[in-house]
C-alpha cells in the first residue's frame, strides 16, 4: 500500500531542507532533537510521493500510517535517552534482492512475487538494529541479472537525471532514490558492477567492498561463491563511509567475513594526495568497446587527479583479457545456475524466468569440471597480476561503464562503439576485474555527456584498502564540482 501524502504535514520548504541534508547531518539533527523522527519520515514520504511516480525507484511500500507510527516510536525512545545508532529514525528501503523478514522480497521475478522471508539478511539486520524504519524496497532487475533495472513485477526504474533513460542496475532503484533525495543513504549489491554502474549513471557514489568486508547471508553457500557482495551507496563519500561502518564487520554465519573493526570507517576522511600514483587503464589498450564520448569524459576527469597533486600515467595491457572474460562467464553462470536451478527444474516457474536467466542457467549447466578449474586458475592469475600493478600504483582507474545511459525501453545495448555485444552483459565487461580479484572499487562522478547524462570513473584499490579509497573519494568530491551537482529534476533551493 502506498504511503499517504496527507500525512506529510511538514511544510514543503522544510521537507526539501530535511531531505537535502547529508545522512550524517540528518543523524546529528535527529539526536540533537532539532527535528523529530516523525518530521523526518513525513519529509521523505513526501519526497517519494513527489518523485517516485516519475522514476519508479521505491517499490513494495508499506502503509504511510505505519511508517509514521514507527517513526513516533523512535521519538519516544530518544525522549528516554535511547538510540539504536547513528541511523536512528532513518527511512530505509533495502534492495529487493536482500531478504527482509515480513516484507515481500520478489527479487524482481514473477516466480518470487509472493516470497515473504522469515529472516533478514545480515545487512538488513544491521540497519534494523540502528533504529531505522523499513518503508519498502528498492527496485532491481530480475534476480539482479543485467545492469538495467526492469522487471515484470514492478516495471522499469528510470534515470534520476533523465527519466527517458536507464537508471542502470542492478541497484538502479537505490541509485535513483538517492539521487532524488528519497532516502538519506541506502544499500546495494554488486556482482557485475551493480554498485558502480547505477551510481555512475545517477551522479552519486557507490562502493564495492573487498571480499569479506560486508558479510553476505545467511545463504546456502558460505565458502565457494564469492562474486557478489553487498555495499553502500550515498550522495557523498563521508555518508558512504558511515554506512559501510554499519554494514561491515565479522559475522560467524559468514566464515570468510573480515574481523577488522568497522568503526575505522567513521573517522574523518581528510588526506593529502600529493604524489599519489594513479594508473589509467582506459580501455585496456583497445580491448574494451567503450563509447568515444564516455572515454573522453572520463579522460577529461583525470585532470582532477592533477589538481589533487597525484601523478597519473597510462598502464599498458598486462593480462589476457579475453581469458578473463571466459573465466567470468564460467564462474557467473555456475553461480546463477546453482542459485536458480530449482526454479528452472520446475516447468511452472521456468516459464516465469526471463530469457537472460535461462541463458545463464543453461550456460552454467554446460560447464565441465575442467572448465571450472581453468576459470579458477585464471582468476588466481588475475589477482596476482593486479598485485604486481599495485606495487607501482596506489589506485587503478578506468570508466565505470562502456556506454552512457541508454533508452529505458531497451533491454540492453546490442552494440557499443561499433562492436556487436555477443551476450546480454558483454557491455559491462569493464567492471569484472575488481569483482574477480575481490578488491574494493568505487564509482566517482566523472562528468556529463553533451546530453547532460551522468557518467562515472571506476577507481580500484588494493585489497582491503577501503579507507584509502574513501579518502580519495572525499578529496574528489571537494575538488570536482560536477560530483556535487544535483539532478535537474530537483528544485533549486537558496
Amino acid at each position: 500500500m502506498q504511503a499517504n501524502p496527507s500525512h506529510a504535514a511538514t511544510p514543503a520548504a522544510a521537507n526539501e531542507g530535511i531531505v537535502q541534508w547529508s545522512a550524517i547531518e540528518l543523524s546529528r539533527r535527529i539526536h540533537a532533537r532539532d527535528v523529530s523522527c516523525v518530521e523526518v519520515m513525513e519529509a521523505f514520504l513526501a519526497q517519494i510521493d513527489r518523485h517516485n511516480p516519475t522514476v519508479n525507484a521505491v517499490v513494495a511500500r508499506i502503509d504511510g500510517e505505519s511508517a509514521i507510527d514507527q517513526a513516533r516510536e523512535r521519538d519516544v525512545l530518544l525522549s528516554q535517552g535511547l538510540s539504536g545508532g547513528w541511523m536512528h529514525g532513518f527511512p530505509q528501503a533495502p534492495k529487493d534482492l536482500a531478504a527482509t523478514a515480513g516484507m515481500v522480497t520478489a527479487m524482481g521475478s514473477l516466480a518470487m512475487a509472493r516470497n515473504v522471508p522469515t529472516h533478514d539478511s545480515i545487512v538488513v539486520e544491521r540497519i534494523r538494529r540502528q533504529g531505522t524504519v523499513l518503508i519498502g524496497k528498492t527496485n532491481t532487475p530480475e534476480f539482479g541479472l543485467g545492469s538495467h533495472t526492469y522487471n515484470r513485477v514492478y516495471g522499469t526504474t528510470r534515470n534520476a537525471w533523465n527519466p527517458e533513460r536507464s537508471a542502470g542496475g542492478s541497484s538502479g532503484g537505490t541509485a535513483a532514490a538517492l539521487a532524488l533525495n528519497m532516502l538519506p543513504v541506502a544499500d546495494g549489491s554488486d556482482m557485475m558492477g551493480s554498485l558502480r554502474n547505477p551510481a555512475a549513471w545517477n551522479n552519486i557514489y557507490g562502493l564495492r567492498p573487498s571480499l569479506g568486508r560486508v558479510p553476505y547471508g545467511p545463504t546456502g553457500d558460505v565458502f565457494f561463491q564469492q562474486l557478489g557482495t553487498e555495499g553502500p551507496m550515498a550522495r557523498d563519500p563521508q555518508d558512504l563511509a558511515w554506512l559501510l561502518a554499519t554494514q561491515a564487520g565479522y559475522d560467524p554465519r559468514a566464515p570468510l567475513s573480515l574481523s577488522d573493526d568497522p568503526a575505522c570507517f567513521m573517522q574523518p576522511l581528510h588526506r593529502d594526495f600529493r604524489q599519489a600514483r594513479i594508473g589509467w587503464l582506459g580501455d585496456f589498450g583497445g580491448y574494451l568497446a567503450i563509447d568515444a564520448e564516455v572515454l573522453a569524459v572520463n579522460e577529461h576527469a583525470l585532470d582532477t587527479f592533477d589538481t589533487l597533486g597525484c601523478h597519473v600515467e597510462t598502464v599498458r595491457p598486462f593480462f589476457a583479457m579475453d581469458a578473463l572474460w571466459e573465466c567470468w562467464c564460467t564462474l557467473r553462470a555456475l553461480s546463477v545456475s546453482g542459485n536458480l536451478g530449482l526454479l528452472y527444474a520446475n516447468a511452472a516457474t521456468r516459464d516465469l524466468l526471463k530469457p537472460e536467466a535461462i541463458w545463464e542457467i543453461e550456460h552454467g549447466r554446460s560447464r565441465t569440471a575442467i572448465d571450472i578449474n581453468r576459470a579458477i586458475a585464471t582468476r588466481a592469475s588475475w589477482y596476482q597480476a593486479l598485485l604486481r600493478q599495485f606495487a607501482h600504483y596506489d589506485f587503478l582507474v578506468l570508466p565505470c561503464t562502456q556506454v552512457a545511459p541508454f533508452p529505458a525501453e531497451e533491454h540492453w545495448p546490442k552494440a557499443v562503439a561499433g562492436r556487436a555485444m555477443d551476450t546480454y552483459h558483454r557491455w559491462m565487461e569493464v567492471v569484472i576485474g575488481a569483482t574477480l580479484a575481490g578488491v574494493p572499487a568505487a564509482s566517482l562522478p566523472s562528468g556529463l555527456t553533451a546530453d547532460g547524462l551522468p557518467l562515472g570513473l571506476q577507481v580500484i584499490a588494493p585489497p582491503r584498502s577501503e579507507f584509502a579509497l574513501l579518502q580519495l573519494a572525499a578529496a574528489w568530491h571537494e575538488a570536482f564540482a560536477p560530483a556535487r551537482a544535483a539532478s535537474p529534476l530537483l528544485p533549486l533551493l537558496g
